[in-house]
């Protein structure tokens, strides 16, 4: 890191959503680069409250890491209005305090914002076409940024897995543990994401200059399936997994079938993404 970003940096960092998956990773990043921040979690801050992100976000900020958001996939489905609170209205009033102060937003989206229907990766300008609640909300969110005109890094990732919290890796590790058999959808396909790698790549991207929208994931991609079985083989589990159609596990949400992002541009900018099952191998060794 330049002695100019670092100083920049140390001068003003706020961290929203600091309890979270994301937040966690970006905190335990900060520390190590002994960066310090002011980080705030749901308890702290109500984000959907202007007034509220007035008071914690005061002038001399340099960057806003939004690492909030309303992940219930399912629960989305009926409670869309305050799905629409954290994801839309509050990347709203996050915006305007940044465009205030004269500072950047670091803000985070998914793959969900895609139809997933496509055959091939989607592209960063790819056209929006949400499945589902939570997709509607975060493409919203997407959308209010644009049109405020901050100056803004929007890093759209997918299927967030890391050592803590609630993801995928945690939960199939517990399942293996506790059942002779499992059956994972093997019709869903995108690119996992270490919350760790998410986090320094994000620092890459904003360090070197990047804004506007990007991809950040790691390398390749898998379905669920192929997910679970790396997560058994590297861990040596004995338990049994079968593959079956996302029928077989209904759900009040549709999901995409395929949600692969295209990171080129991030790989061209930054350097070539790690591939999943390494961070994975990283992410299973810290567990």
């Amino acid at each position: 890191m330049t002695d100019a970003v670092q100083e920049s940096l140390a001068e003003g960092v706020v961290l929203v959503g600091s309890g979270g998956t994301l937040g966690r990773a970006w905190l335990a990043l900060l520390k190590r680069l002994d960066i310090s921040c002011a980080a705030y979690n749901h308890r702290d801050l109500d984000i959907t409250c202007q007034g509220s992100l007035d008071a914690m976000i005061p002038r001399g900020t340099r960057v806003v890491i939004n690492a909030a958001a309303y992940t219930d996939v399912d629960g989305a489905e009926g409670e869309e209005e305050e799905a629409y609170l954290v994801n839309c209205t509050a990347v709203g009033h996050l915006g305007r305090r940044c465009q205030s102060v004269g500072c950047t937003l670091i803000h985070y989206s998914t793959d969900y914002v895609f139809a997933g229907t496509a055959t091939e990766p989607y592209q960063v300008d790819a056209p929006l076409q949400p499945v589902n609640a939570y997709g509607r909300t975060k493409a919203a969110g997407e959308q209010v940024l644009r049109e405020m005109g901050c100056d803004h890094l929007l890093i759209r990732t997918s299927w967030l897995y890391a050592p803590w919290g609630s993801n995928f890796v945690l939960r199939m590790l517990q399942l293996m543990q506790q059942r002779d058999s499992l059956r994972v959808v093997n019709d869903q396909r995108g690119r996992p994401a270490s919350a760790v790698h998410l986090a320094q790549r994000s620092l890459d991207l904003y360090r070197t200059g990047a804004r506007d929208t990007w991809h950040v994931t790691d390398a390749g991609d898998c379905t669920w399936y192929e997910f679970a079985i790396e997560i058994l083989q590297q861990t040596q589990q004995t338990c049994r997994i079968e593959p079956c159609p996302s029928t077989e596990f209904p759900r009040p949400a549709t999901r995409p079938h395929y949600s692969v992002l295209d990171v080129s541009q991030t790989e061209n900018f930054l350097k070539p993404l790690a591939f999943w099952k390494t961070n994975l191998a990283e992410v299973l060794r810290e567990i």
